[in-house]
């Protein structure tokens, strides 16, 4: 399945929101060697990535994140990844 999505996506046709899914959950679950998770990397780079394709890996990764819970009610995660394209420094990525 990982295979034909590559091939799909080097040829320059976008993944439908079910495909990028179920490539997600292919990934996620560890069933993607790093030379294929690469190649499809660089080719969704190279193509340009649809709304529909991160639509539908964002779906997976939020299904399967783990639940974090606290005693504290209004706990809050603020820090971010950094690249925001603006050429800033995050403190919080380097912390």
């Amino acid at each position: 399945m990982v295979q034909e999505l590559l091939r799909q996506v080097l040829a320059g046709r976008h993944l439908a929101e079910e495909e990028a899914a179920a490539l997600m959950e292919e990934i996620l679950a560890g069933r993607v060697t790093d030379a294929q998770l690469g190649a499809v990397l660089a080719a969704l780079k190279l193509k340009g990535e649809t709304a529909e394709e991160i639509a539908g890996f964002a779906l997976v990764m939020r299904r399967l994140a783990p639940v974090v819970k606290s005693v504290h009610p209004r706990l809050l995660d603020t820090c971010g990844t950094g690249g925001d394209g603006a050429n800033t420094f995050n403190i919080s990525t380097a912390a």
